[in-house]
């Protein structure tokens, strides 16, 4: 290929990226519901007529952009090409096919140029109920979580199948919130098939399949240039997480070979009998997510990339099989990136950060009016961050979603959402685990509601009991508690009620801290007590 020809096809790969970021920005500004609109909890993604992922968009957690790229083979396996017309969207949100849990809805759209099939578009976004027991651990069964919704179509010939709108109305408690957020996804795929057809009419293209020949060639090449830079080998870990009512071990083994790095997750422990589990669509995004972030953080993500990255595992609580309760997936979903670096940590000593949070600490709130009383009801959910781990040359950063990257919920856009008031919202000092780099810090939140009200919370919490572990030298972060004003300890997962008048107090855990605390400057430790990072003891 000339000069002029890797020019061109630069340009039209970023253009192609360009397309996905309209398709995101359009979900993210049509948006109903709060975790979408106000956190990015989404992804969009364009595909190739073989369901390749040739681009996707920079907004969007790996949770949801990785079994994407999945996600598609699995919706043109269900649908025969035959059946498949100019106009549709294809919808699920079934766990095993679809992104680990029933909350999130994942659509496909196929994209048509002359007649012809040219690639498709998807996106996933979360919603704020899909029925059942609600967003929580507490379900014994998938069938207790919530609707499902098999791979079928959500509009033919761009009619939307009203009898699925109709089934979605009646098993859900938001039903105006979800149907609109069911709209907004089928919209970013239609913003991204006509700016992708714009592009290809203007530049004169058929098909899209020489530029994804040019992006996976150039993708596998720089892939394969640092995959053989590694140590070759196998390493493995274990960390424990808080589980539901005991512990859960988890265990990973990373091998590294001259072309591909396979993660094994025998050893783990068993499925839970609460919606704890993980399918592996879901355990694979991120330990891909977390081999890519040590591999080649720069290199773009797309089909030719993850082709590098394999995963194995027998039936546990990372593989989880149908129909177990899959609702909190992404509690010990999100362990598996520290899990992961914790092996490479061996591989590449002095390179890798110290444990985090990890777990979102988020929060489905069911408020209403207290007996008797008059007044508002409302689903509120709300996504917290604590403090990642320390990294061998920087601090951790605070209140930070690693490895989710979803953003915090501004307090005016929660309490807009319901009748519920936060009090506080600050970083909770002296949570960051002391090193020659500290550990990132917590949060603390006081959530009430509004006089006359009382609510029940679903927690979803982690590192309660198992706080984020230093690395080299370096200090725990703190744990995570749960608990009411009065001191009342509160449990870290399952629905529980807050009566009239109290106060939900949350204090978010701390990443780790890495290498000797010994070793940390002066100008540092000063800098840290004029912050308020750290307790009059320093700590």
């Amino acid at each position: 290929m000339s000069d002029i020809g890797e020019i061109r096809m630069q340009v039209m790969w970023n253009r192609l990226i360009s397309v996905v970021e309209e398709q995101a920005l359009t979900l993210l500004r049509t948006a109903f519901s709060t975790s979408v609109r106000e956190s990015g909890d989404l992804s969009a993604g364009v595909f190739s007529p073989r369901g390749e992922m040739l681009a996707q968009a920079v907004t969007g957690t790996p949770g949801h952009v990785n079994t994407m790229a999945e996600a598609v083979l699995q919706f043109m396996n269900e649908i025969p090409r035959e059946e498949m017309y100019e106009g549709d969207t294809y919808v699920t949100n079934d766990p095993w096919q679809g992104t680990g849990h029933l909350h999130d809805i994942t659509m496909v759209s196929p994209s048509f140029l002359n007649g012809e099939l040219v690639a498709f578009f998807a996106c996933t976004a979360h919603v704020v109920d899909v029925g059942g027991r609600g967003f929580g651990a507490d379900g014994k069964s998938v069938y207790e979580e919530g609707i499902q919704i098999p791979i079928m179509k959500f509009a033919e010939k761009g009619v939307v199948n009203r009898d699925l709108v109709k089934i979605l109305r009646c098993n859900v408690r938001e039903p105006n919130q979800v149907v609109g957020d069911f709209y907004s996804l089928a919209a970013c795929n239609e913003v991204g098939h006509r700016r992708l057809v714009g592009m290809m009419r203007e530049i004169g293209l058929t098909s899209l399949d020489g530029l994804g020949a040019f992006i996976f060639s150039r993708t596998h090449n720089a892939m394969l240039e640092r995959i053989k830079a590694l140590p070759k080998g196998t390493w493995s870990n274990e960390l424990v997480t808080d589980g539901y009512d005991d512990p859960v071990k988890l265990a990973a083994a990373v091998s590294v070979h001259d072309d591909h790095l396979n993660v094994d997750f025998s050893g783990s422990a068993p499925m839970s009998r609460w919606g704890i589990n993980v399918p592996i669509i879901y355990t694979k995004a991120y330990a891909c997510y977390a081999l890519k972030c040590v591999v080649a953080p720069d290199i773009p993500n797309n089909a030719a990339s993850l082709a590098f990255f394999t995963v194995s595992s027998p039936t546990n609580i990372l593989n989880a099989a149908r129909p177990a309760p899959v609702s909190l997936r992404h509690v010990i979903g999100h362990m598996v990136p520290d899990l992961v670096l914790g092996a490479m940590a061996q591989a590449l000593p002095g390179k890798i950060q110290a444990e985090g949070a990890a777990a979102l600490w988020n929060i489905h709130i069911s408020a209403r009016p207290a007996a008797g009383g008059a007044g508002r009801r409302a689903e509120v959910l709300m996504f917290n961050s604590g403090g990642m781990g320390a990294r061998p040359e920087l601090d951790g950063l605070s209140a930070t979603a690693f490895p989710s990257g979803v953003h915090t919920m501004p307090i005016e856009a929660t309490e807009h959402t319901g009748p519920i008031v936060i009090w506080r919202k600050e970083l909770r000092p002296g949570s960051g685990g002391d090193g020659e780099f500290r550990g990132g810090l917590g949060q603390v939140l006081e959530i009430g509601a509004l006089d006359g009200h009382e609510f029940d919370f679903s927690a979803m919490f982690d590192r309660v009991k198992h706080p984020a572990k230093g690395r080299n030298g370096g200090k725990d972060g703190q744990a995570g508690v749960v608990k009411l004003d009065d001191g009342t300890l509160m449990r870290p997962k399952g629905w529980q009620h807050v009566p009239a008048g109290r106060r939900l107090i949350l204090e978010l855990p701390g990443g780790g801290g890495y290498g000797d605390p010994a070793k940390r400057s002066a100008e540092a430790r000063a800098q840290d007590r004029s912050r308020g990072y750290v307790t009059e003891d320093g700590k």
